[in-house]
């Protein structure tokens, strides 16, 4: 029989004074609350309490061992409903990872009015081009664009974005436009190196299956922002992602190619490690940020 559900008999009986009382409440039997009770002496090993039809008296143990049950059962109430707000109430702290360039401009900006809403919440940032392990490093949830999501991971899309491929109208005029794939070796391709976790080359999809083009050329870095700084000064190629440059897109400061070749989706994703109750704060935090991407003109106004 359950220790809990014994224990529970025990302290009804006492509080409500008789088991025809106590099991009302308990929606039970008189006959079963009184088993229970005989159980928990038995195991026990002491006599709790002497019962008649009438009258209802605590031993010297029963009283002890009654003082220890309400605590007990009080600290569990208290636990249960920690738990319970934990689901419904964003608190505790809240470890981020997201790209560099990226979170600098499209994440943390959005952490103060997420805070003003979740005062009991506090955030950490880690702002890096390199792809965390994180139950490894202790996040509670990171920021990706596109690539493959580790088995026992949940990724949940935040907004749509695409990989292209893009340059000045200049350097175009200066060196031509690439048709092909196999192109891309006559341009200067402005890529991450080996420190800013890009090792293979430039991803593609041709005849409907993935292929990776090498990119060289005589500029590499391991950060995003100055990647597209230098492709904004028309240095070179650059492979880069829509949410970064969809403002310049629309403006022809920028002009893509080879968009046939482009990934279909290199989605704007959260993702966090698989758990049967994801914490409130790290569920609120997602949805604060979709609510915000999703917002008509967000990408190009921003």
């Amino acid at each position: 029989m359950d220790k809990l559900k014994q224990i529970e008999a025990f302290v009804s009986v006492v509080e409500k004074g008789s088991l025809a009382s106590a099991a009302l409440e308990q929606d039970i039997t008189p006959v079963m609350l009184g088993r229970r009770i005989d159980a928990l002496e038995k195991r026990l090993g002491s006599k709790l309490m002497h019962r008649s039809t009438r009258h209802l008296t605590l031993t010297e143990q029963g009283t002890v061992f009654l003082d220890h049950c309400r605590k007990l059962l009080a600290d569990l109430d208290v636990a249960e409903k920690i738990i319970s707000e934990g689901r419904h109430k964003a608190t505790g702290h809240l470890v981020v990872s997201a790209p560099a360039a990226f979170g600098r401009k499209h994440v943390a900006p959005h952490a103060p009015k997420f805070i003003a809403a979740n005062p009991e919440v506090k955030i950490s940032f880690n702002l890096t081009d390199r792809v965390v392990d994180l139950v490894r490093e202790g996040y509670d949830i990171s920021i990706r664009i596109g690539g493959a999501i580790e088995p026992n991971f949940v990724a949940i899309k935040l907004a749509t974005n695409r990989r292209v491929v893009c340059a000045t109208p200049e350097y175009f005029h200066r060196n031509g436009l690439p048709k092909t794939l196999n192109d891309i070796a006559d341009h200067n391709c402005l890529s991450f190196n080996l420190q800013g976790g890009q090792q293979r080359g430039w991803y593609f999809q041709q005849g409907g299956k993935p292929v990776i083009i090498k990119a060289d050329g005589n500029l590499d870095c391991n950060d995003g922002e100055l990647l597209h700084r230098w492709v904004s000064e028309g240095l070179g190629l650059a492979w880069r992602s829509t949410w970064e440059i969809q403002s310049q897109l629309a403006s022809g400061e920028l002009i893509t190619v080879l968009d046939d070749f482009a990934l279909p989706h290199y989605d704007i994703m959260a993702v966090y490690p698989q758990q049967r109750h994801l914490p409130a704060k790290t569920r609120f935090f997602i949805n604060h940020l979709k609510e915000i991407y999703s917002q008509p003109g967000y990408w190009t106004q921003t």
